[in-house]
């Protein structure tokens, strides 16, 4: 095997330091011969000022040097971190034991005797550059897997472009010991996944790393036009440069840059360039490293822009779910809003019978229940006071036959009074044709049927007026002829005209049966002349107090029942009202008497007058109340049409209400009844304040 199959090809340079003049020479020709760089020293301090100079592949040192020892450099070169890997082979004169068990414990690689053949050293030498080739080979390849492995876990965590260059270029330049490292991305425009270099959306995104520290979006720090170019080429490979003409980076200091294109799918999406101070400080394991970075950093960038594509995206979807969420939310609100507004009761369920919408008006009044503690329930399990066998019947019939039904009912308060109400079953479908869920809406038509009844009780009153008028006058006539002649025969009965026979008695009886009747008679058409005839209102201020007080004065010299006892309230400084003071006082007779009536086993009658403010509008107010035997609720909505009485025949015509009712309407006021069974019935009379009185009608 010959000496050049065991050294390295590239060229060594080797440093040796011997005192000796002619060993060196004779070294350096063995050396030379062999193809190596030769550098001799005659001492340690001359070997110190070489290795600071220019950088060696092998010391051959002699142990014995004068000043400081072969041995002593040796330590010192294992001491410094510069030297430390060098190969250093130790030679000497004397082939003693000691001295080579010296030279190893000092750091040396090999000992070799001198008058040893040129073959055997060259053998030696060879062998340990190619071990420290291997070795420096062995590193640099530890160094670049720490290197990428350091720089890929880096990138996991990139995930902007911005994130990218900054970490690529911070660990290039800690990797390499760069001067200045620049890690670059230009914006470009493309279409279908297509990278082109025409007319860049905006400034390049750059990070740079030197001497003073990191730098970002600084893109003064370039040559951009120069970069742009270069890259508009789609370079496929590296550039080494040294003429300071054509480098990318602002920097006078540096003399060497080494530029990778960032390549993905064979397209440049920026660059990788770092700057170094001394050309050997950029070789072969720093552009490898360079060029590996690179190759990461372009799939990072990629994977970066992805991420932003994908993160807007979701951005904006985020965004538009958002918006519409708030619509729906918006559009559920509103629809609840004029659900809640409606003037209507309003529930509906599903098919399972669960309440699942229940409006504001289904949570008002005594028998009102809050929302959240009805949706969800069964139905049956909510509308307790319903009968259940009822409520079936009519969910049922919406859901099978799809038809709306409306059904009206009439319920009665806590306080006895009576409420109408008109109850809808209204189907609702969803999907298909199967009813999904049944809406039940229902509306307060109280005061629609008490209209209706009003208006029905005044076109009564209006008819029997219209026929009172035709046959009074044609019925008074025979009852006053009647009545005559009943007087005239008791008159000559009384004379003794028929003698004193005993028929005399009784025909005396008959005629006075037919004159009290005859007269009974003319006060019943009496009752419906003043009904039928159209009362004049005098418009004058009157005070209601002073009505009532008159109207109480009457009744004390009425013949009344020794246990009827009166009371009367009457509000001081009440508002006046504008009527008929003589017709009102009719009118709270008639009340009074009734009231009186009423109480055959005795009782109270109460009188009482007092001021009410309802919406901002002043009103009077007239209560006749007794404690007698109450109306039945069944004969309520009758009371006020003509002829109607519960009195005995021949102790009222049933007029005495409905005379009442038409003063109080041609009043402009109304007039109510409460009345309990067994209890006593108050009537209580509505009449307009007067506006332009003064009064007080809070009294």
């Amino acid at each position: 095997m010959s000496v050049a199959s065991i050294v390295l090809d590239k060229t060594a340079t080797l440093l040796v330091v011997d005192d000796d003049a002619r060993v060196r020479r004779q070294l350096q020709r063995a050396f030379e011969g062999a193809g190596h760089r030769v550098v001799a020293c005659a001492d340690a301090a001359a070997a110190l000022h070489e290795l600071h100079r220019q950088q060696c592949d092998l010391i051959v040192l002699d142990i014995e040097l004068p000043g400081v020892s072969g041995l002593a450099l040796c330590r010192l070169l294992r001491a410094q971190g510069a030297t430390k890997r060098l190969p250093v082979i130790i030679i000497s004169a004397h082939d003693r034991e000691d001295y080579k068990v010296e030279a190893f414990a000092a750091g040396a690689d090999d000992f070799v005797v001198k008058g040893s053949t040129s073959r055997e050293l060259l053998t030696r030498v060879g062998a340990h550059l190619e071990a420290a080739e291997r070795e420096r080979t062995l590193e640099g390849s530890n160094r670049e897997l720490s290197f990428l492995a350091d720089l890929g876990r880096g990138l996991l965590h990139a995930l902007s472009p911005a994130e990218v260059v900054r970490r690529v270029a911070g660990a290039t330049y800690e990797g390499t010991n760069a001067a200045m490292c620049v890690a670059v991305l230009m914006p470009v425009e493309g279409g279908a996944g297509r990278t082109s270099w025409a007319a860049p959306r905006g400034g390049p995104t750059l990070c740079v790393f030197d001497r003073e520290g990191s730098a970002e979006d600084d893109a003064g720090l370039i040559e951009e036009a120069r970069l742009r170019a270069w890259l508009a080429t789609s370079p496929s490979t590296s550039v080494r440069l040294e003429d300071r003409s054509q480098f990318f980076l602002h920097d006078a200091a540096h003399a060497v840059e080494y530029a990778a294109p960032l390549l993905f799918e064979g397209h440049a999406l920026g660059a990788l360039i770092i700057a170094c101070d001394r050309a050997g400080d950029c070789g072969q394991t720093e552009e490898r490293l360079i060029e590996a970075a690179a190759q990461q950093a372009a799939l990072a960038a990629r994977i970066s822009s992805l991420y932003e594509a994908a993160h807007s995206a979701s951005v904006h979807l985020a965004r538009e779910v958002e918006r519409r969420t708030a619509e729906a939310e918006s559009q559920r609100r509103f629809t609840e809003a004029i659900i809640d507004s409606l003037p209507v009761s309003l529930y509906a369920i599903d098919r399972a019978r669960r309440v699942v919408a229940w409006n504001r008006n289904r949570e008002l009044g005594g028998q009102g229940i809050p929302r959240r503690d009805v949706l969800g329930r069964n139905v049956f399990e909510v509308l307790t006071r319903q009968p259940r066998q009822t409520l079936e019947a009519e969910f049922g019939r919406a859901f099978e036959t799809g038809e709306i039904e409306r059904i009206e009912q009439e319920a009665h308060g806590p306080d006895g009074a009576a409420r109408h109400w008109l109850v809808s079953k209204v189907p609702m479908r969803i999907d298909g044709e199967e009813v999904s869920h049944v809406i039940t809406v229902g509306e307060d038509i109280t005061e629609r049927v008490v209209a209706s009844r009003a208006v029905a009780r005044s076109e009564k009153l209006a008819a029997v007026g219209r026929l009172a008028a035709g046959v009074v006058h044609e019925i008074n006539n025979p009852l006053a002829t009647i009545a005559a002649c009943a007087e005239a025969l008791e008159s000559r009965v009384a004379e003794g005209a028929y003698g004193s026979s005993p028929e005399v008695e009784d025909l005396r009886e008959y005629l006075q049966l037919i004159r009290d009747e005859a007269f009974r008679c003319k006060e019943i058409t009496n009752g419906l002349l003043d009904f039928s005839r159209a009362r004049a209102v005098q418009h004058a201020p009157v005070n209601v107090s002073e009505v009532v007080e008159s109207a109480a004065r009457l009744l004390l010299h009425q013949r009344r029942g020794p246990a009827i006892r009166i009371e009367v309230e009457a509000a001081p400084r009440l508002p006046l009202i504008a009527g008929d003071e003589g017709q009102l006082q009719q009118a709270v007779v008639i009340l009074a008497e009734n009231a009186v009536d009423a109480m055959p086993e005795g009782g109270t009658l109460s009188l009482r007058t007092r001021a009410l403010t309802e919406e901002g509008v002043c009103a009077v107010l007239i209560e006749v109340g007794d404690t007698g035997s109450g109306i039945p609720t069944a004969i309520l909505e009758r009371i006020f049409d003509p002829f109607f009485t519960t009195k005995e025949i021949g102790r009222g015509t049933g007029l005495g209400l409905a005379v009442c009712y038409g003063i109080v309407t041609e009043h402009g006021g109304r007039i109510g009844v409460d009345s309990t069974p067994g209890r006593g019935t108050t009537f209580t009379i509505h009449l307009p304040a007067n506006s332009t009185t003064d009064g007080d009608p809070t009294a």
